[in-house]
This record gives C-alpha cells, sequence and structure tokens, in this order.
C-alpha cells in the first residue's frame, strides 16, 4: 500500500512539474517577457506561501478536533463505568427489599379500607337524606320545574355511583353489597323515569311549545345535553375502571331524536281524512294540510327551534330530514292505493311540483337552508311511471264513456221541436263540440300540472278518440237521416239539426287545429298531422252526408214537379219549373244557416242535380216532338227554364265569388239539338254537343234523337256510327252530367228499328 501512496506522489509530482513547465513557457514566448522573471517568480512564490500557510491552518483544525473527540470518549467511558456501578448497586438493593414489599400487604389492605370508609363518611350525609331527596325531586317533576329535579336527580346518581364504583373498587365480586346499594338507590331510576316521560311529552309538543315557552324546550334540551356529556363521562371511566353504574349509558339524546321522528311521522299520518269514502276531494284536502302543516313546522324550525339547541345538533337539517322521511312513507303509502284519475293527478301534481314550488320547500322563508336541488324525489321513477300508466289507462276509459255520453245526449237535442242555438254569426250548433273541446282541454289543463310530456301523451291520446269518436258520429248521423226518411213527418226539426251537424263538422275542424297549435310540441306533428287528415276525412264526409240527405229532402219534395216535366202537360204550359224554383228557394232560406264552406258545396250539388235531374226527364224520351214547330215551342220552353234556373242558382250563390249557372248551359245546348229545323245539320249539331260533354252515352244520343221525333234509322245509324271514331277529352274543371242518367231500357237497336 506504501508503494501504491509513493507511485501516485511521484505521479502527482510528474504533473506538478510538467503543468509548471508548460505554465512558464507560457510566459516566456517573447524575448521581453525575460524581464520579467524575477516579478514572475516573486509573485509565485508570494501564491506558494498563501497556500502553505492555509494548507496548515487546515491541518491544525483537524487535530484539534480529533483532540476534542478522544477527550469526550474517555468521558464517556468514565460515565458508562459509573452507571454500570449505579446498577449494580441498585439490583443489591432490590433483591434486599422484596420480603419488605411483602410485609407491607397489611398496611396496603389498611389504605384501601380507609379510602372506602372517607367516602362513606363523606357521602353519609347525603346517604342518610336520599329518601328526602327523591320527595322533593318528585315534587319538583310534578311542578314542571324540570332543570331543579334534574339536579337533585343527578346528586342521587352521582352518590349512587360514586359508592358503587368504590364497592367495585374493593371487592368487584361481592354482588351482595353492590345489591344493597342498588336497592338503597332504588327510587333513583324511577324519577329518572319520570324525568324522561316529562321530557319527551315536551317534545312531542316542540313545534308548539317553542311558541309558547321556548325556555321550556331550552331546559329540556339543557338536561339532555347534561345526560350526554355524563354519559361520556361514564363512558370514560369504565375504559379505566370497567364499571359501568345501572341505567347508563341513557342515550336520551338519540332517543330525543327518535320521539320528534315518531313525532313528525304522526303528524303527516295524522292529517287522513275520515271521510274518504263519501269526499271526492278528500286527497286534495289531506295534501293540502300536508303541505301547510310541513311548511309552518320547518319556518318555526328554522327561526325558533335552532335557536334552543346546540348547533352541533343540526335540528333544522335532522328535522327537514324526518319531514322528508315522513313524506316519502306516506307518498308511497297513497300511491299503492286504489286511487281515480283525478286522484293520481292530484298526487303527482303535489309530488312533483307542489313539493319543490314556493309554496313548500321553495320558500323563501327557508332558504337558503332549504336547499330544493338537493331534496331526494318522494317517490321513485317506477312508482310514478306506474302511476302514469294506470291514469292514462283510466283516462282513456273516461274520455270514450265522456264521449258516448256527449254523443247520445247530443241525440236526444236532434229529436227536440224547437230549433238548435245559433252562434254570434247565426249558424245553427250544438253544444256537442264545445262540450268535447271543454272535455279535452280540462284534461289538458291537469295533465300540464304534472309534465309536458303527460300533456302531449294526453293530447294525442284525445286525438286518438276524437278520430274513433267522429267515426260513431258519422254512423249516428247517417242513422238520423235514415230514421227521418222512415217518417219525414219526424223529428219535426230534421232540417235545421242537421244544418247543425254540418256546421258542427267545421267547428270540430277549427278546434282540433287550434287544440294542436296550442298544445302540440314540434317533435310529435308528424303523427298529429297523420291523425288530422284522418279526422279531416271524416269531418268531410259527414259533411257531404249531411248536404246529400238535405238535398235528397229537397228532392223528394220536387219529385212530383220533376216527373212533369217534357211531358204533354208541361208542353201545354205545365208551371213546374216555377213550383221547383220556389221549393228550392224555400229550402235554401233554411239553408242559409250552413256556414260558408259547406253551403257553397250544397248549392253546387244542388245546382247540379237539379240540371241532372232536368235531363234525365229529357232523356226519358216522355214525349216525341210532332212537328218543327212542336220542337221550336218546346226547346224555346226548354231556354226559358234553363235562364229561369240559372237566375235561381245565380240568386243562392251570391257572394260565393263563382258562376253558379254554368251547368245550365247544358239544357240550352240539349234544347239546340231538339230546335234544329235542318236534319242535315244535326250531325254537327251532336257532334258539337259530344265535344262539350265527354261523359254523354250513345243512348243518351239516341234517346235524344228519338225525343226530336223526325229522325229516320239511317240518319241515326250514321250519326252514332260517326260518334263513335273518338271520344273527346274532357277538361280537368268539367262536372260529369250525364253519366248518371239512365236512359230506359229501349236499346239503340229498338230506336233504329
Amino acid at each position: 500500500m506504501t508503494g501504491a501512496c509513493g507511485r501516485a506522489m511521484k505521479e502527482t509530482d510528474r504533473e506538478a512539474v510538467a503543468t509548471a513547465v508548460q505554465r512558464v513557457a507560457g510566459m516566456l514566448q517573447r524575448p521581453d517577457q525575460l524581464d520579467k522573471v524575477e516579478q514572475y517568480r516573486r509573485r509565485e512564490a508570494r501564491k506558494k506561501a498563501s497556500v502553505e500557510a492555509r494548507l496548515k491552518a487546515a491541518i491544525q483544525s483537524q487535530l484539534d478536533g480529533v483532540r476534542t473527540g478522544l477527550s469526550q470518549l474517555h468521558s464517556a467511558l468514565g460515565d458508562v463505568k459509573d452507571i454500570q456501578r449505579s446498577l449494580a448497586d441498585v439490583s443489591t438493593d432490590w433483591r434486599r427489599s422484596i420480603n419488605t414489599v411483602e410485609s407491607l400487604r397489611g398496611v396496603k389492605d389498611a389504605v384501601v379500607r380507609h379510602s372506602q370508609l372517607a367516602a362513606a363518611v363523606e357521602n353519609l350525609k347525603s346517604i342518610f337524606s336520599v329518601p328526602e331527596i327523591v320527595r322533593e325531586t318528585q315534587d319538583l317533576i310534578e311542578q314542571g320545574a324540570l332543570l331543579q329535579a334534574h339536579r337533585k336527580l343527578m346528586d342521587l346518581e352521582c352518590s349512587r355511583d360514586g359508592l358503587m364504583c368504590e364497592q367495585f373498587r374493593m371487592d368487584s365480586g361481592n354482588t351482595r353489597d353492590m345489591a344493597l346499594i342498588h336497592s338503597y338507590f332504588g327510587s333513583t331510576q324511577g324519577l329518572s323515569d319520570e324525568l324522561a316521560k316529562q321530557l319527551w311529552m315536551v317534545l312531542q309538543r316542540a313545534l308548539v311549545t317553542v311558541r309558547r315557552d321556548p325556555t321550556l324546550l331550552v331546559s329540556v334540551v339543557r338536561i339532555i345535553e347534561r345526560e350526554e356529556k355524563i354519559d361520556r363521562r361514564i363512558l370514560d371511566r369504565k375504559k379505566q375502571t370497567g364499571f359501568m353504574p345501572p341505567g347508563r349509558p341513557k342515550n336520551w339524546k338519540e332517543k330525543m331524536f327518535a320521539i320528534l321522528d315518531k313525532t313528525v311521522t304522526t303528524r303527516i299520518e295524522g292529517t287522513q281524512a275520515d271521510t274518504k269514502e263519501s269526499d271526492k276531494m278528500w286527497l286534495v284536502r289531506h295534501l293540502e294540510i300536508i303541505r301547510k302543516y310541513v311548511l309552518d313546522d320547518l319556518i318555526v324550525a328554522k327561526t325558533l327551534m335552532v335557536q334552543c339547541f346546540p348547533p352541533h345538533y343540526e335540528i333544522l337539517g335532522a328535522l327537514l330530514h324526518m319531514y322528508q322521511q315522513a313524506l316519502r312513507a306516506r307518498m308511497q303509502e297513497l300511491a299503492a292505493e286504489d286511487l281515480e284519475a283525478s286522484e293520481i293527478v292530484s298526487l303527482l301534481t303535489w309530488v312533483l311540483n307542489t313539493y319543490t314550488s314556493t309554496e313548500m320547500m321553495g320558500n323563501v322563508e327557508l332558504a337558503p337552508e332549504v336547499d330544493v336541488g338537493a331534496l331526494e324525489p318522494l317517490l321513485a321513477p317506477s312508482v310514478i311511471s306506474e302511476l302514469l300508466d294506470t291514469y292514462m289507462s283510466t283516462l282513456t276509459s273516461n274520455i270514450i264513456a265522456w264521449l258516448r255520453k256527449a254523443l247520445e245526449t247530443d241525440k236526444k237535442d236532434w229529436v227536440r221541436e224547437t230549433e238548435p242555438e245559433a252562434d254570434q254569426d247565426g249558424y245553427y250548433q250544438t253544444t256537442l263540440p264545445a262540450i268535447v273541446f271543454q272535455m279535452f282541454e280540462q284534461n289538458l289543463q291537469v295533465a300540464a300540472q304534472i309534465s309536458e310530456d303527460l300533456k302531449t301523451k294526453v293530447l294525442v291520446l284525445c286525438l286518438q278518440q276524437m278520430n274513433s269518436f267522429l267515426n260513431r258520429y258519422k254512423e249516428e248521423a247517417q242513422a238520423y237521416k235514415e230514421e227521418h226518411l222512415r217518417n219525414r213527418q219526424y223529428p219535426p226539426c230534421y232540417v235545421q239539426y242537421m244544418v247543425a251537424i254540418i256546421n258542427n263538422c267545421q267547428t270540430f275542424q277549427e278546434s282540433i287545429v287550434s287544440l294542436k297549435r296550442k298544445h302540440l310540441k314540434q317533435d310529435v306533428e308528424e303523427s298529429a298531422a297523420l291523425s288530422q287528415s284522418s279526422m279531416d276525412g271524416v269531418l268531410d264526409a259527414i259533411a257531404t252526408e249531411g248536404c246529400g240527405g238535405l238535398l235528397e229532402e229537397v228532392f223528394l219534395d220536387l219529385e212530383q214537379h220533376l216527373n212533369e216535366l217534357m211531358t204533354k202537360k208541361w208542353l201545354l204550359g205545365s208551371n213546374a219549373v216555377d213550383i221547383i224554383c220556389v221549393t228550392v228557394e224555400d229550402y235554401f232560406n233554411d239553408f242559409a244557416r250552413i256556414k260558408k264552406p259547406y253551403k257553397k258545396r250544397l248549392t253546387a250539388e244542388a245546382h247540379r242535380r237539379v240540371v241532372v235531374e232536368y235531363l234525365r226527364a229529357v232523356l226519358q224520351k216522355r214525349i216525341s216532338f210532332r212537328g218543327a214547330e212542336e220542337r221550336k215551342e218546346g226547346a224555346e220552353r226548354m231556354v226559358r227554364e234553363a235562364e229561369q234556373l240559372r237566375f235561381l242558382f245565380r240568386k243562392l250563390a251570391s257572394g260565393s265569388g263563382e258562376d253558379a249557372g254554368g251547368h245550365c248551359d247544358t239544357i240550352v245546348a240539349v234544347a239546340e239539338v231538339i230546335k234544329l229545323t235542318d236534319p242535315s245539320l244535326l250531325y254537327l249539331e251532336v257532334s258539337t254537343l259530344v265535344s262539350k260533354y265527354p261523359d254523354i252515352r250513345d243512348d243518351h244520343i239516341g234517346a235524344l234523337l228519338a225525343v226530336r221525333g223526325d229522325t229516320n234509322r239511317d240518319m241515326k245509324q250514321t250519326i252514332l256510327e260517326s260518334l263513335e271514331q273518338g271520344p273527346a277529352q274532357a277538361s280537368p274543371d268539367y262536372v260529369p252530367l250525364f253519366k248518371d242518367i239512365a236512359v230506359p231500357s229501349l236499346n239503340v237497336a229498338k230506336l233504329l228499328k
């Protein structure tokens, strides 16, 4: 190792010499630097002396530290030897004193007995006064002086517990003495129970007591707080001594909250109505009482009770939790009952809306301590869903029954001897649409109290049932018409009520649109549009059949006069068309109570049917003219009557904005064919007629030529064969007239003979 150190030193010296040579070479690179060699040497000598001085100082400091450490180690060694000798002396003394400790056991027992006797002497006065303190405590409890009574009770319990604890320490197995002490203080437990009963009575009426006598409630809370402290102290002592006095721990704080919880539950349950079977509003009243009680109680708890309890009791939060639990239990009980639809609505509205509204838990007087957003729901989502399903099922049955009843009531009005009521514009109507949509609106408003989703579901349900109802309405209107046709004298106001039924269709349509616009969400518009289309179709069918029924009534009265047309009597000067016009106008005086869209449709259909019946009379071949003069006279009469009918229907259609005389031109065109004097031009006239009226058939032309009475077989055959070359195309707005006209069974072949 020494050799290694030597080699290291030599290596270091060589590196130092090499470094020095390099440094000197650097300083003496120019000739002028040789003059400064002596200066460089002195500077380097000073640096060397400085380094050597610092090195000596460092070595000296290290040597001083080593010297001090060695001195302290010598001192520590001496101390250790002294301690070792002392321990040996102590061990010797301890072995010698064992026998002495055993001889002092009697002294120890005497000290324990002395301590017990001292405790007995100290409590002797209290022991002798126990019966008197018991009587005084009993009197104080009866007088309501609860704090003073509790103070005396604590003294009794302290004396009893002190004696029993000393006895337990002296001889824990001596049960006879423990029983003797317990028996002597036996009344103490009874007093404790009696005092507790008084405390619980005050707590049961805490919300009333805090208004009338808050000091009494404060006294009760102070007593409970004292007992809690005693319980904690005794439990801590038990860990040390193992002794637990009888009746401990009392846990009066836990019992206090249990009493308050039971009181809250009783208060909620006590609001139940006894008249449930006879009172349809029992649930509404029950829920309103609960709302009022809970709100009032929590306001009292926040403003008054909080001041009577220690802050760490958090009495407001505890009471809020109790009320929530009691409400949740009560709402679940109500939800499990067999509720009607209106009762389900009342319950869900209260649970989902009223409970968190400003009328209850969201009241400004409870903020900010009561956070509505943190409240737990009173009913589980599954229970709410089940109630909603039950509500929708019940509501469906109710709506069906209500609609059926409304229709039955309306049907009774149809057979009345008095005319139906008119609206502000003078149009006949019945109360059915108003009743139906008032019922719908009420149910939607009720559903909206629960949620917008339920309102949408109810609206869809109403529209679905409305669709079914309109089909029944259509059937009843049809049966009403058929019943009248069997006996036209009954019911007396058939026309007026049929007008009201037709008007109701427009009222229904407008009401449906209004209802959807008011209550329907955009995301269900598509399905509602389909429902709307279906209902519009049914309503249009009801109105169409109603208008048809009215026209059927008209044409039953016109039948006799229509049969006079194109007969010998007509040719000689019958006033059948005059009577037809008067009759139609008279009926349309009643039809003036029909709303405009339907009146316009009715007028147009009446116009078409009158013209069709006139043309049917022409083509029935009731007459065959015998000469040109007779044909001219008949044709001119047809033209005059066409103008008469045109004037009538233009008058009836006044204000409709359309020409109501167009169909009468057909009568004029047919009259021109009859009036034609040159048979050679007959084909041209007939072809013109066919081009204007594409629905005219060969049998119609044959019948028309037969009415003229001057066409031979070859001419008829030529005209008919020429017309068969190709049918004319009808214009889009053309209203067919001839397709509904049937010619008598005499076929064309027989006519040609």
